[in-house]
């Protein structure tokens, strides 16, 4: 993906984040979707990024923040034994974090049209399981123009780069640009 943002202070990444966000919105919003995300490394600083922004309500339906890995398996329904194996911090884990947020919070009268957004990954300061810290994956799950109810499930991976709180902000930053250009090359 272009455009990804690989370090940067909190500060820094903040405007960019809300202006981000809003855009989100309002493109889900102009298309009938709602929001959800499951959150780890970010723990709710994702869902922060979209309740920021007045109006939030009409789109953004939630985060689960699972930040222990029974949690991620549990709560949201990630595969335990892929867990087992690779950890949280795992492509497939991103994908199925994103496409289980989507599960979790569909309801009848919102039939699938969810976007669902995860963030996994190693703030640091230090390494966690032989990942190194700004080693991170974002997943994105968006509902395609195709009709049955098809969806694009992807994960990113990012190497950043700052403190721990930088990392947080910038896995934030680049989810929301990941989302953005998704749903751009998949014509939504």
């Amino acid at each position: 993906m272009q455009g990804l943002i690989f370090s940067g202070t909190v500060d820094a990444v903040q405007n960019d984040c809300d202006v981000l966000a809003a855009t989100i919105l309002e493109m889900a919003r102009a298309k009938g979707w709602k929001i959800a995300a499951a959150e780890s490394l970010t723990a709710g600083l994702l869902a922060d990024a979209f309740v920021r922004i007045p109006g939030a309500s009409d789109v953004f339906l939630g985060s689960a923040v699972t930040y222990d890995i029974n949690a991620k398996a549990s709560v949201l329904g990630v595969d335990a034994d892929l867990l087992r194996t690779e950890g949280a911090v795992h492509p497939e884990v991103a994908r199925q974090m994103a496409f289980c947020a989507v599960r979790r919070y569909d309801q009848l009268q919102y039939d699938g049209h969810i976007l669902g957004l995860s963030t996994t990954g190693v703030a640091g300061p230090g390494p966690d399981a032989g990942k190194p810290a700004g080693l991170v994956y974002v997943g994105v799950s968006a509902p395609t123009h195709i009709a049955g109810g098809s969806r694009e499930t992807v994960a990113v991976k990012l190497h950043l780069s700052g403190t721990r709180e930088e990392i947080r902000h910038l896995s934030v930053l680049n989810a929301l640009r990941a989302v953005t250009e998704l749903t751009l090359s998949l014509g939504e």
